[in-house]
């Protein structure tokens, strides 16, 4: 599909360790993914990216049911609808207050230790929702 915005393409929401390893397809193939990508990226990844300054790196982005499910996703996961992305980070917590402080229009923002999961709903209120999974021991915002 190409590029989504100056520092994201949608190569890097299909690209997968875990579905390479097993052997599943996991590209986008409907338009609502697409652009459930795209408002993600221009709404929140971009400008995070811009403020932030250095490269942010998707660990996981779009997720395919059967890759959703090999790593353990919920049925209900934001990745299989091009909703959300793990965005890797050495301070989360930094990378969390900064999405706080732009005001970005994020539906979820979870905190884990090596990573920010970062959602936004393609139609739909975004619920500005701050959580932090169990294995998150940092400080909180």
């Amino acid at each position: 599909m190409g590029t989504i915005s100056k520092h994201f393409s949608y190569r890097e929401f299909e690209a997968s360790p875990t579905a390479d390893h097993l052997g599943i397809c996991n590209v986008i193939v409907t338009p609502e993914v697409r652009d459930a990508v795209k408002a993600l990226v221009l709404e929140v990844l971009e400008p995070l990216r811009t403020k932030w300054g250095e490269p942010l790196h998707v660990n996981s982005g779009y997720r395919c049911p059967d890759l959703n499910k090999a790593v353990g996703g919920v049925p209900t996961s934001q990745h299989q609808k091009g909703e959300a992305a793990d965005i890797k980070a050495d301070n989360p917590l930094e990378l969390a207050r900064l999405a706080m402080v732009l005001g970005l229009p994020f539906d979820q923002m979870i905190l884990y230790p090596t990573f920010v999961h970062f959602s936004h709903k393609l139609n739909g209120k975004q619920r500005r929702q701050v959580l932090y999974n169990k294995s998150y021991k940092g400080p909180k915002l």
